[in-house]
């Protein structure tokens, strides 16, 4: 993931959005940076996030434009709200704030799972199963901090705008023990929980359907309220993240996510075996005890 010195998520789009304007208006770079009274190295800048924009640069630059007096409004706000802190900013030394401030803004948070739970689902004592996993040469005190930056990602589901949020787990999720049968009786458990808020829809991709359209891998699809702000993809490796935002590429993730739902089962089946699979491990915990 970029790190804390990149251009923030907002930034991104904030250049992306006046470079196709521009483009939209028909003008150059050269005519537009001249009839603005700026040299081309400025406007160039401005458009491939280098230089934040004040609000009166955006403004200056939709005026010679043209365009939606809603958009130029709307611009304007996000140049203001491009050095906007918001609670990842408490977490820098134990996370990249890049995907956080993506998942803050997004009005609709589409992801496919073949790993493990989301980190906007996982209760605490998973989400510290898998961190000791996945880091075990981390300090305790590290691990901790970076449970706490969970459980501050988790509120985002919990507010009054909050977005809509659809993840499509793999069966195998669901099977694959992660730190104890209790801590995963009480991770599915959550998870039928979950599922019961408006906003939040979780579905199982079972393993009897055998191939499908998501074996490439996991993938977040995130979508915002903007009028001009296109939907980004996500992919997360050991070597880091990756942004989408292609359209054509976008667009075919789109298709691909609407086609791992074709396969998986109804929220209400979905809900019926992740709870019987709840059991299932609270019943080899009690066995065990």
């Amino acid at each position: 993931m970029p790190n804390a010195q990149s251009p923030t998520v907002r930034h991104r789009r904030l250049a992306r959005q006046l470079r196709e304007i521009r483009v939209q208006a028909g003008l150059s770079m050269e005519r537009a940076a001249a009839a603005l009274g700026w040299s081309r190295p400025k406007l160039v800048r401005f458009e491939t996030a280098r230089t934040r924009p004040k609000p009166a640069d955006v403004e200056a630059m939709l005026d010679l434009y043209g365009g939606d007096e809603a958009v130029k409004l709307a611009l304007m706000q996000l140049a203001r709200d491009i050095r906007k802190r918001g609670w990842w900013s408490a977490f820098t030394d134990v996370l990249a704030g890049s995907f956080a401030e993506l998942e803050d803004d997004a009005s609709q948070i589409r992801s496919w799972q073949v790993q493990c739970v989301p980190g906007l689902l996982q209760t605490n004592d998973y989400a510290l199963a898998l961190l000791r996993i996945r880091s075990p040469e981390d300090s305790e005190e590290v691990m901790l901090r970076r449970l706490q930056a969970r459980m501050a990602r988790r509120t985002i589901l919990e507010r009054q705008d909050a977005p809509s949020f659809t993840v499509v787990l793999d069966e195998a999720i669901l099977r694959r023990m992660v730190g104890s049968p209790e801590v995963m009786a009480r991770q599915l458990e959550e998870l039928v929980n979950a599922a019961r808020k408006p906003n939040i829809s979780v579905r199982v991709l079972p393993v009897a359907e055998g191939e499908h359209a998501g074996m490439d891998g996991t993938f977040v699809i995130l979508s915002f309220p903007g009028e001009l702000d296109q939907d980004v993809v996500y992919l997360e490796d050991m070597g880091g993240g990756i942004y989408i935002e292609d359209v054509g590429q976008v667009a075919r993730c789109n298709v691909r996510f609407d086609r791992i739902c074709d396969q998986a089962l109804s929220q209400e089946d979905s809900a019926t075996l992740i709870a019987t699979v709840a059991k299932e491990y609270r019943q080899a915990h009690e066995s065990a005890q």
